[in-house]
């Protein structure tokens, strides 16, 4: 009983997110896409699920991306584990967007890595913020060492 209710829970928690909650796996195809990526990223489910990450990597990050991914399948590690991170993603109007998320190695029984997880939120609000502000600290500082 209390495994069907965490199974419950788990799914519920994934369909009602806000933030896009994706899997894919070691050949980075998406075989999770939660309502949040919808939202996110203008894909459906049905049009994002089968389909390459490249889908919302922005072309110019493609090369580096990958490398990075088949690294980490390969030697099931990664230092991004406990850390946000912060890099331009693709919404399906093909307009970038700053995105921060976080992932999950997962694993089989045997510790075999089936894929990562990853959880996504748009900041391009946020980001928009802290330029805005850092220029307005340059302009200041400016002011300042003419006065």
């Amino acid at each position: 009983m209390a495994e069907t209710m965490s199974s419950l829970f788990y799914q519920q928690i994934i369909e009602q997110a806000p933030d896009a909650v994706l899997f894919s796996d070691r050949e980075g195809i998406i075989r999770l896409w939660n309502p949040g990526a919808e939202r996110l990223f203008g894909f459906t489910a049905a049009q994002a699920l089968g389909q390459s990450l490249d889908l919302i990597i922005p072309e110019k990050l493609r090369a580096r991306h990958w490398q990075g991914y088949h690294q980490v399948m390969a030697s099931g590690e990664t230092h991004y584990g406990s850390k946000m991170l912060a890099v331009p993603a693709l919404r399906q109007d093909g307009n970038p967007f700053s995105s921060e998320f976080s992932i999950v190695m997962l694993r089989d029984p045997s510790g075999e890595v089936l894929g990562v997880a990853a959880i996504m939120r748009d900041i391009s609000e946020r980001w928009q913020q802290e330029k805005a502000l850092k220029a307005r600290v340059a302009a200041l500082e400016a002011d300042k060492g003419k006065a």
